[in-house]
């Protein structure tokens, strides 16, 4: 069983609290720490759990970490445990700036622990369930849009939602990134509050995301085009399509749905696939599989090099931003 201790209890972080108390045959939760001691104290007598008057005493008293505090004080957490060479969980995005996340990867490197970062969307069922399908993507096209909430504009909408997009994107192109634009308008915050992103890759593929947190809906959906396929996911509803294409042989079906291309070119049969995905929570997830991987000595499944390169290309969207940011 993993000794874990928990940096951060605001609203996340008490989602994260009840998480591992559902999980007591891995982890022991020892205690939570938050700068707000008088939350803190508040949340340690609604979950029954100590509460830490400073993050070293904490420390000391386990084998991991889970750090959900705010991105501000994300370099100032980690550091710390990696310098006491703990294994530690850490919220999206990595850091608050590039130099810091260079430093903690630097500093995970000389640590030797293992260090995951909380892309929570790479353990969404339907992101899961996309994954076989997925080979070569050519195209991708990702919306997401939320509603205002004041606690997200701490940040840039790149790095509170747009990052989600980034990442999955970047797990499943394996080409490097070759060309970057953006635009963004600021409306009610001191950043952008919609941004849109074209990035191109090495390899052809091209991918235009949209993120927003002044919609008047919430929407996560990703579509991925590649040949003879199309694959949708709906990240918000856990929903899986796929669509693909194969060549006709023989008479079709009555019920079958066929595409002529035209004159000299085979009949396709379109193929709708809409599989029912099993309900998990993906929070859930991702803390088992940082216990699997601590266990078991093997890399996270999102690395900090993951997260640092996720963090690279949002920075480089930010950048363009700079250029090109609408008033």
């Amino acid at each position: 069983m993993l000794k874990i201790g928990l940096l951060g209890v605001g609203h996340l972080g008490k989602i994260h609290l009840g998480l591992l108390l559902q999980l007591p045959e891995i982890f022991e939760v020892v205690g939570i720490y938050d700068i707000d001691q008088l939350n803190a104290l508040s949340v340690a007598n609604e979950y029954n759990v100590k509460s830490f008057a400073n993050v070293e005493d904490l420390l000391m008293a386990v084998d991991c970490v889970d750090i959900v505090t705010p991105t501000l004080n994300h370099f100032f957490s980690a550091s710390l445990a990696l310098r006491n060479r703990k294994h530690i969980f850490i919220e999206k995005p990595l850091s608050e700036t590039l130099e810091e996340g260079k430093l903690l990867v630097q500093l995970a490197i000389e640590a030797d622990v293992v260090v995951q970062i909380g892309h929570v969307e790479r353990f969404n069922p339907a992101f899961q369930a996309a994954l076989p399908f997925l080979n070569n993507p050519m195209f991708i096209e990702t919306h997401r849009l939320a509603q205002f909430n004041p606690r997200g504009t701490d940040v840039p909408v790149v790095l509170d939602l747009m990052i989600h997009d980034i990442d999955t994107i970047l797990s499943v192109v394996k080409s490097n990134v070759k060309k970057i634009s953006a635009s963004g308008v600021a409306i009610v915050s001191d950043s952008h509050d919609i941004t849109n992103a074209r990035i191109e890759f090495e390899n052809g593929c091209v991918a235009n995301l949209t993120a927003s947190r002044i919609s008047l809906k919430n929407m996560r959906k990703s579509r991925f085009f590649q040949r003879d396929a199309y694959v949708g996911i709906d990240f918000l509803n856990k929903t899986l399509e796929v669509v693909r294409m194969q060549d006709l042989h023989g008479e079709p079906d009555p019920f079958d749905f066929i595409m002529d291309l035209g004159e000299n070119k085979s009949k396709k049969k379109i193929l709708i696939d809409k599989p029912e995905l099993a309900a998990t929570n993906a929070i859930l997830e991702e803390l088992k599989a940082f216990a699997f991987s601590i266990i078991n000595k093997e890399p996270a499944k999102v690395t900090i090099d993951d997260g640092y390169y996720a963090m690279n290309v949002a920075y480089q969207i930010i950048d363009k931003l700079k250029e090109n940011i609408i008033r």
